[in-house]
């Protein structure tokens, strides 16, 4: 097969899933990229990764071009071409392997004449302008309706970038060489292979967003406590209590999900109890100090992370998310002692998910205290009188953070 060109048919395989078959790129996961070179598996997800941020705009370009969208397939091949232009790949390169790989499946080899001529007239050096993907209607009336269309459009060019990679060093652990130490104690990584960095195999630190590492810093110490991580998986947040001195007991619906975080207790030597089980039917041998719930969700605060998010979520599944968000908050709170502490968090940036869904149990439960933390980091405008409020256009110039809610709420002594 020419140079290049296996990696651009299991980058068009990543994009058909998502786009044709619903499938998320964590559903796939690895078929599409059988039989690869480590390298032209990262190549493959990086140029999938990279139409789906920038779909819309890449199609702008396009449409200079062409008469009529063309049938998805084809359109695919297009858009990869263009993303490897924008890169500043060989012309004749991409445009021959645009073709071949047009000329190699029956969908679209009836096209390869036009994606030729319409490639041909991209002139070197192409750059794809214009303002950033818009997120679904749906996802951005709402989100504008919440915080301004200035703000969302702000989280539109957050999202149309490749993220850094933010990083928990474990307690007396060296930060690897170059890493920017964030406000709050996360270490951002400009990028590239973390698991080939020195200190990973020795288990010094471990990959999770800036945002996320909040929620368990809101329990304060927690040395010597018994905490339940609910929804567990994969495991930052166990990490985290375990590195802090914590009895962490980790739960989660998904065995295959907790496999990971296996592999990262067993490579961080931190300890923990691994329980596979729904939360909604699982009951402890006792109360816990605190608990710390990270709520299945619609994950629109993750899209910088996961674009595939925005060609798979749909309206009509918040609904659904919004009462198991409350059925396992009211779960969560009967596995706290008197006195203790509960964390509920969503990765949303949906109001619904977040500071509805915490005000709505405060309302159930009188009883319950809602707390303001006090976090080393955090600017006072992302704290709210319902909680906390991460949103991905925070630290816009550092590459942004996930959208995040969080609440921390104690129930009486």
């Amino acid at each position: 097969m020419a140079e290049g060109l296996a990696a651009r048919r299991a980058a068009l395989a990543l994009l058909a899933g998502v786009m044709v078959k619903g499938l998320s790129l964590a559903e796939q996961g690895d078929a599409p990229l059988a039989g690869l070179a480590p390298g032209d598996r990262a190549r493959a997800q990086r140029l999938a990764l990279a139409v789906m941020r920038r779909a819309e705009p890449i199609d702008r370009l396009l449409g200079t071009f062409l008469h009529k969208k063309p049938p998805l397939p084809a359109l695919n091949i297009l858009r990869l071409a263009v993303v490897e232009l924008a890169e500043g790949s060989a012309a004749h390169g991409v445009v021959n392997s645009a073709v071949e790989l047009a000329r190699r499946d029956r969908e679209t080899s009836g096209l390869a004449g036009m994606i030729n001529a319409v490639l041909r007239k991209l002139v070197p050096p192409i750059e794809i302008g214009g303002p950033a993907q818009r997120l679904p209607g749906w996802l951005r009336q709402a989100l504008v309706a919440r915080y301004g269309k200035v703000a969302v459009a702000r989280m539109e060019e957050v999202q149309a970038g490749t993220p850094p990679v933010d990083i928990t060093l474990k307690a007396g652990a060296t930060a690897p060489e170059g890493a920017d130490v964030l406000p709050t104690g996360s270490l951002r990584l400009g990028g590239g292979q973390v698991s080939a960095l020195p200190g990973f195999a020795e288990g010094d630190f471990w990959v999770q967003d800036a945002a996320a590492a909040l929620a368990v810093r809101l329990l304060g110490d927690v040395r010597g406590l018994r905490v339940l991580d609910l929804c567990a998986a994969p495991g930052g947040k166990t990490l985290q209590l375990a590195d802090g001195g914590a009895e962490v007991t980790a739960l989660d619906i998904s065995g295959p999900r907790l496999g990971r975080l296996r592999e990262n207790l067993a490579r961080t030597g931190l300890q923990a109890r691994i329980v596979t089980a729904d939360a909604l039917q699982w009951q402890p041998d006792a109360p816990f100090d605190a608990v710390l719930l990270d709520a299945p969700c619609s994950a629109t605060g993750t899209i910088r992370r996961h674009p595939d998010l925005p060609f798979l979520r749909q309206p009509g599944e918040i609904a659904g998310l919004v009462d198991l968000q409350a059925r396992l908050l009211d779960r969560a709170l009967g596995f706290v002692k008197p006195g203790g502490r509960l964390v509920y968090c969503t990765c949303s940036l949906l109001q619904d998910e977040g500071e509805a869904q915490v005000a709505a149990a405060l309302a159930r439960h009188p009883e319950l205290m809602l707390l303001k933390p006090d976090l080393a980091g955090v600017e006072p405008a992302w704290m709210t009188d319902r909680g906390l409020r991460l949103r991905p256009d925070y630290w816009a110039e550092r590459g942004g953070m996930d959208g995040f809610y969080m609440a921390l709420l104690q129930l009486p002594g």
